[in-house]
């Protein structure tokens, strides 16, 4: 017995065919999409994860910066106590210095020299005075400059020549001078000390 299938199978065939792509591309689709989904979902978790490392180190950041002008304040503290305490420190050094200063004066005034007028700004000393020569006041210039770690910088403003009545008949023929120059402070009269001490050991 021959079966003869009269159907139209060619269509079935095709239609089948059509309804699996349609199934393949709908499923693509679908997981493309979930792809898509994951992707994006990773993404986000990403930048969150890095937003929240941002937050983190500004923070951080703000907690640095803080303390670091807490400690440029202590550092601005520090500086104005020491300050204060090299002030406090230089003032109780100071104290002596007009004992130096006649000291050292006593020590320096060459013979036929003497002081007529002393007065001292600061640490800056005017001195005015009488001597027997020109030659005397060059002596003195040069005791001041060389031999003394107190006193620093002399320096001759004016000399004149003058004259001083010995008696009502008896006149000398004398040079009056003007000069200044800078006392030190202890601490600089004994790093002068110090170095003039050392020199020779090291020459040696």
């Amino acid at each position: 017995m021959i079966l003869i299938n009269l159907l139209p199978h060619r269509e079935v065939a095709r239609k089948r065919r059509r309804e699996a792509f349609q199934a393949t591309m709908f499923a693509s689709f679908l997981v493309g999409l979930l792809i898509a989904g994951l992707i994006y979902w990773w993404f986000q978790m990403m930048i969150e994860q890095q937003q929240a490392r941002n937050s983190f180190l500004q923070s951080e950041i703000t907690i640095l910066e803080n303390q670091i002008k807490e400690i440029a304040g202590i550092e601005e503290e520090i500086a104005s106590l020491r300050a204060r305490q090299k002030a406090v420190e230089d003032l109780q050094a100071d104290r002596n210095l007009p004992v130096h200063l006649l000291s050292e004066l006593v020590k320096q005034l060459p013979d036929g020299v003497y002081v007529t007028a002393l007065k001292q700004t600061n640490q800056q000393i005017a001195l005015q005075g009488m001597a027997q020569s020109n030659e005397r006041v060059s002596e003195l210039l040069r005791n001041l400059s060389n031999n003394t770690p107190w006193l620093s910088k002399p320096e001759l403003v004016e000399i004149t020549a003058a004259k001083v009545a010995l008696t009502p008949r008896d006149e000398r023929r004398v040079s009056a001078f003007n000069l200044h120059f800078t006392l030190k402070r202890s601490s600089d009269a004994k790093k002068t000390e110090d170095g003039a001490v050392g020199a020779p050991s090291a020459g040696n």
